[in-house]
């Protein structure tokens, strides 16, 4: 009888991610499990089936096969000549073909240097005009003594025996060939027999580095900028990994920033408020700007300062800044203010306090309601 499809066996698309066939095949050899099943074949027999079909799928190399070859990927079954892998076709081929880039292939070499991460908190201002800083990390560096070869001055690294200088081995396991890093040489291809003293042969020392930056204006809180090649130095004079800036923006004490626009709140005189004038405001760049406010301004307006927010990253254009005014009561009166604001208050109705004799009378009305 012909084999079900492996994603059909587990319920799920082509496309499905890892973590949803884990999921799913967890739900699934649950209820299909033999101690759960106890007496019945036909569990037994669908638990079977599904752990075959996710220990393929699971795995990044075999599900890659199976996705372009089916079972045949692995049963012998691509027209080759059948059993031991000695007429297979050139499956070992097809499978460097496949995955040559990831597992290095024919060509071998070792690993890249790490890379690094370095934190950076800078201030609102310094988001908005941009930064060039030094910073100093401490990180594994080219060997000097020995140029990052791993050998000691006036010895050359000799091709490792085990791997012919491939840095990789191969093993036959059915009708795979996998390859492995060389255990000999660690992937690189060649072996020390005279390490330096220096760095004991690994070609690279442990050294603080010291790097200009450059943090363009706009950037936001969370961006990452990649230096490329300032990651740790790679072994053996191999590439060096890269190094990442991760941004943090402090909070500031008068703006908020949404993207490319900033906020801030003013206080307001009461007078100012009530009669109209002028107010003025800092801005991001360090400057202020003058506002016209309008007699009878209530607490919460919004004034629109058109291209006074943040730079936008590599762009010239710039968002708004947004002043919201609180209009602040007054504090500490003296005998003459509180006489002042008590005949004020004498005078006071709706034309003065318009909102204020709009929310009682709604209030009458909801009470009013109530009653009948």
């Amino acid at each position: 009888m012909a084999k079900r499809d492996y994603y059909e066996v587990l319920g799920v698309e082509r496309g499905a991610s890892d973590a949803e066939m884990k999921s799913v095949y967890r739900k699934l050899a649950m209820q299909y499990h033999p101690d759960r099943n106890p007496d019945n074949p036909e569990a037994e027999a669908k638990f079977k089936e599904l752990n075959e079909a996710y220990d393929v799928l699971k795995d990044e190399q075999k599900r890659a096969a199976y996705d372009r070859f089916g079972h045949d990927a692995f049963e012998g079954g691509m027209g080759g000549g059948g059993g031991g892998g000695a007429g297979f076709g050139g499956f070992a081929d097809i499978f460097d073909e496949m995955f040559g880039d990831f597992m290095g292939g024919r060509r071998g070499g070792a690993r890249r240097g790490s890379d690094l991460r370095y934190n950076m908190a800078i201030s609102l201002e310094e988001a908005f005009k941009g930064k060039q800083t030094e910073i100093h990390i401490p990180s594994s560096v080219q060997c000097d003594e020995c140029n990052g070869s791993g050998a000691e001055k006036g010895s050359e690294p000799v091709t490792c025996t085990t791997c012919h200088g491939h840095g990789k081995v191969r093993a036959q396991q059915g009708f795979f060939t996998i390859e492995r890093t060389c255990p000999h040489c660690g992937g690189n291809g060649t072996r020390i027999e005279k390490p330096c003293k220096s760095c004991g042969g690994n070609g690279r020392t442990q050294k603080e580095k010291t790097l200009s930056v450059n943090i363009p204006a706009g950037v936001e809180d969370g961006t990452r900028i990649r230096l490329s090649g300032e990651g740790e130095a790679g072994p053996r004079g191999t590439a060096p990994g890269d190094l990442y800036l991760f941004l943090a923006i402090a909070d500031h004490p008068i703006f908020q920033r949404e993207g490319a626009d900033i906020y801030c709140r003013v206080p307001l005189p009461m007078t100012t408020a009530a009669l109209g004038g002028q107010i003025e405001v800092p801005t991001i760049e360090g400057g202020r700007a003058r506002i016209t406010v309008g007699a009878g301004t209530q607490s919460g307006k919004q004034f629109r300062l058109k291209g006074k927010g943040m730079s936008v990253l590599r762009s010239p254009a710039r968002g708004d800044q947004y002043v919201e005014v609180i209009v602040e009561t007054p504090v500490n009166l003296d005998k003459r203010q509180k006489e002042l604001l008590e005949e004020f208050a004498a005078g006071q109705n709706e034309k003065t306090s318009p909102q204020s004799a709009g929310f009682f009378d709604r209030v009458k009305e909801l009470w009013d309601d109530l009653r009948d």
